[in-house]
């Protein structure tokens, strides 16, 4: 076996343990989403006050803003147990019926991507999530019966991008629906400054500012951002994280002034410079860039729409004014982004 098969998953291993090192314990460590926190602190209050279990939570909002973090942040201030799944992963109502009756009191079952569910196992939540019982079906045909398991009174905590996929039925279900919103750079910057000191690494206030302003409004583009930029400091430089150096090392990681990465920028430069500023389907695009029409939409479009470089519109996608600006600036200005 070879020294990279070895380590591969020692490797991965130590990264899903710094990924959460670096996640917010408790509700007054999570930086930003100020309102939400506020009304999640008050049911939190509440259902403790009551000694009941905290009403389902769908926490909506694009990647990286802190749903998974919120769920353990639920799960640390209830003192409670967690199970956490990936809604693609459940194939089997069997899945789905073992997970809930393994749930202890008041705990908190997080399902990820929860748009994604199975439609036969979403049936199954509903008796769950409003009546905290479980309807099995025995045998088949006229001699079917219904066998009903009581379950301890939980808390279901589901996160989704895209809550036009939810259904009505289970959408109903939850009692309290936060949506997440990008981050501000200032509030980026104190997440930053804190990961630095998790990290042991020094970085200058215009080092954080620096990485807070190219970070797409997400934390958790903040902190991968950061950890390329320790990786350069360490190896070219003293360890210590200035400006110059998180210039440096932005540049090295293709990053623009306004966070566009390489993929965002030959988006833009597809549009415009093949399809004339557009418009152009999605379909068309993906396979002009080599991407799934998914993840066009779901990961590279959001930021584009927010900073107002993209336009959906029926006919398709079209470059605005202040995007045509981005790409010709870009094209002409220092090591030619494009």
């Amino acid at each position: 076996m070879s020294t990279a098969q070895v380590t591969a998953p020692a490797v991965a291993a130590e990264d899903e343990e710094l990924e959460q090192t670096l996640r917010p314990r408790r509700l007054d460590e999570f930086v930003g989403q100020e309102r939400v926190k506020e009304q999640l602190s008050i049911a939190l209050d509440a259902a403790r006050a009551r000694g009941e279990a905290l009403d389902h939570v769908l926490l909506v909002g694009p990647p990286g803003l802190g749903k998974t973090s919120l769920a353990y942040i639920v799960r640390e201030e209830l003192g409670v147990g967690i199970r956490c799944i990936a809604g693609p992963a459940l194939e089997r109502k069997g899945d789905m019926a073992a997970i809930l009756t393994g749930l202890e009191r008041h705990d908190v079952l997080f399902v990820d991507e929860i748009h994604r569910l199975n439609r036969a196992i979403e049936e199954i939540l509903y008796p769950a999530l409003e009546d905290f019982r479980l309807d099995i079906v025995v045998g088949q045909g006229p001699a079917a019966r219904t066998l009903t398991l009581d379950l301890p009174p939980f808390t279901l905590v589901g996160a989704t991008t895209r809550t036009g996929l939810l259904t009505t039925p289970l959408r109903d279900r939850f009692g309290m629906t936060f949506r997440l919103d990008y981050y501000a750079p200032p509030e980026l910057g104190t997440i930053v400054r804190r990961s630095a000191r998790i990290l042991d690494v020094v970085v200058d206030d215009d080092a954080a500012d620096e990485i807070a302003r190219r970070s797409r409004g997400t934390p958790r583009i903040a902190n991968r951002i950061l950890k390329r930029v320790r990786d350069v400091a360490q190896v070219r430089h003293d360890g210590a994280i200035s400006a110059e150096v998180a210039r440096e090392a932005l540049t090295l990681l293709e990053v623009d002034d306004r966070g566009l990465e390489r993929i965002d920028r030959d988006l833009l430069g597809a549009i415009v410079g093949k399809f004339g500023g557009g418009p152009v389907g999605l379909s068309t695009l993906a396979v002009t860039l080599g991407e799934e029409p998914d993840t066009i939409e779901d990961v590279y479009e959001p930021y584009l729409l927010q900073l107002g470089f993209l336009q959906r519109t029926p006919r398709g996608r079209v470059v605005t004014e202040l995007g045509l600006e981005h790409v010709g600036s870009a094209t002409r200005g220092p090591g030619r982004l494009f």
